[in-house]
């Protein structure tokens, strides 16, 4: 977990606000006793984790792709070619929703704005994607890196303490 404490506490109060400002029923799916702190979130993702990454076409139409992401500091970063589909439409369109889905157990949501990761933050986080993966990522290719400026974003756990006591992380 890399997250630092103004990390986590922008991280709590994005989570609050996206869970307030949820419909109903919503809120009557993921409630009190299923949502995830900030410091719960960061723990429960921590290495790689598959996530789903929807963005649209130019006409409108709906796309989603599953891609490595990694939490760093309280939100997703993610990559992909720059010859990709995933890439233009970010290019052109930033708007982006992403989950990480763990079957039933934990679920996060989120929706917010792809930006390019550039300068000293993707030297950052190309260390930390390296470390992981034995290379750089910025090697593979006309690699480019994103991190999710998220707007809304909510954590769930089905069964969240025993889920936190099975993965070890403290209620």
């Amino acid at each position: 977990m890399l997250e630092t404490p103004d990390d986590l506490a922008r991280l709590q109060t994005l989570l609050d606000a996206s869970h307030a400002r949820s419909t109903e029923h919503l809120r009557g799916i993921i409630n009190d006793d299923r949502t995830l702190t900030a410091a719960q979130v960061a723990a429960l993702l921590t290495g790689m984790k598959v996530i789903s990454v929807a963005t649209v076409t130019a006409h409108g139409e709906p796309r989603i792709s599953a891609m490595d992401g990694h939490f760093l500091h309280g939100t997703w970063t993610f990559s992909t070619s720059r010859t990709a589909a995933k890439a233009r439409h970010l290019a052109a369109r930033p708007a982006v929703s992403v989950a990480h889905v763990d079957g039933e157990a934990l679920a996060v949501f989120s929706h917010g704005r792809a930006v390019e990761i550039e300068g000293d933050d993707l030297a950052r986080v190309d260390d930390h994607w390296s470390a992981h993966y034995g290379s750089s990522p910025l090697s593979w290719g006309d690699v480019v890196m994103y991190r999710l400026e998220p707007t809304w974003m909510v954590g769930y756990a089905w069964k969240r303490a025993d889920l936190l006591a099975e993965r070890g992380v403290d209620a």
